[in-house]
């Protein structure tokens, strides 16, 4: 089968989506297909595929958040217009390692599957989908990898975008995301997890100190829409998607995460209030009024999720009103670990990011 038109739509926060998708255009210029590379910018593109050419190709590329594909990607996808008689395909970027010589792969958890179902149901041919393990770069859990190693990982997965690419345009299928479905699937309640709560609490990590400056570039930048600038430092909404743009590309590296801020409360929602809800829910012969133990234990995580989210959010109003004080600003310096010299940000997707746009 012969493409006539590809269209390759890319969300992206620190360049390793859009990485992978400039590899696939390179290849389709190679062919000499006519390729457009298209951002999914705060919920809108500048162009969808025309219904009234045939063969279309139509790639879609985005990060992995939680072992589930981007909230942003998966929103665009859901709203797709359908296409009749167009093939589509999938590829996530995935928290990718490497030690010594051994590249270690992350997970997909539903990153993979979720799409496939949403673009199957439009009634999308599916002819590819492949996980692209490029670093990690969820500063907030590590330091940024060494760019030595980052460069040596670009090399060895633009290789196998690029045989990928090569598959796909040849009008042949490839479905290297299904070797690890057993594991993916093992991890979906995490995926749920993470699409339910986890998201929102990780929204309300960012912090930003003395040394924000208030120039507004992450406001700006912000691929979601997700920052605000409150008294002249910036407030992350729940619709961050802890991208990690902003903290990477901050000049002044004023953003910072507030480990012991979030471990405290993390404690507080997921330790004490379950066991003292579960000692109320005893006293009160909760367990034998319904007389099931198991819907009683979901009603009270149910419960609990639904005060969490209130009380993360009140917390969080606090903590950014009092960064202004200058024993918060020292506190969160030194219980921070992104605010020691030893944590490195990611930037060498965003190098490349910035030079790709620039030309």
């Amino acid at each position: 089968m012969g493409y006539n038109k590809i269209f390759l739509y890319y969300f992206s926060g620190t360049g390793n989506s859009r990485a992978a998708a400039n590899w696939f255009q390179e290849v389709a210029s190679e062919r000499q297909i006519p390729c457009k590379l298209i951002q999914l910018y705060r919920d809108k593109v500048d162009e969808l595929p025309d219904q009234n050419i045939e063969n279309q190709l139509i790639g879609f590329f985005f990060p992995t958040h939680g072992f589930n594909a981007a909230p942003a990607m998966l929103s665009f996808i859901w709203k797709f217009p359908q296409i009749k008689n167009t093939s589509v395909f999938i590829v996530n970027t995935r928290a990718g390692m490497k030690i010594s010589k051994l590249f270690l792969p992350g997970l997909s958890g539903l990153a993979q599957i979720l799409p496939a179902i949403l673009l199957k149901f439009k009634g999308f041919r599916v002819v590819g989908m492949q996980p692209l393990d490029l670093p990690s770069n969820w500063i907030s859990l590590h330091p940024g990898i060494k760019e030595t190693v980052v460069q040596s990982m670009f090399e060895h997965y633009k290789v196998i975008l690029k045989s990928f690419a090569s598959r796909i345009l040849e009008g042949k299928t490839k479905y290297k995301a299904l070797i690890s479905l057993p594991i993916d699937l093992f991890v979906v309640p995490i995926s749920f997890g993470y699409y339910f709560f986890g998201r929102f609490f990780l929204a309300k990590m960012f912090i930003s100190t003395s040394s924000c400056d208030a120039c507004g570039i992450c406001e700006n930048q912000c691929p979601v829409g997700a920052i605000k600038m409150k008294s002249d430092r910036p407030f992350w909404k729940y619709t961050c998607e802890s991208c990690m743009k902003c903290m990477n590309n901050c000049p002044k590296k004023a953003i910072q995460t507030a480990h012991l801020y979030s471990f405290i409360w993390w404690i507080l929602l997921w330790i004490l209030l379950p066991t003292m809800g579960i000692w109320i829910a005893f006293e009160n012969e909760l367990f034998h009024l319904i007389n099931n133990d198991f819907l009683t234990e979901n009603i009270l995580t149910i419960a609990l999720f639904t005060i969490s989210l209130p009380i993360i959010a009140l917390a969080y109003r606090f903590l950014h009103f009092a960064t202004q004080w200058k024993w918060m600003d020292v506190l969160n310096k030194y219980t921070s670990l992104t605010s020691f010299k030893f944590w490195r940000r990611y930037s060498f997707g965003l190098k490349r990011f910035r030079k790709v746009n620039h030309h």
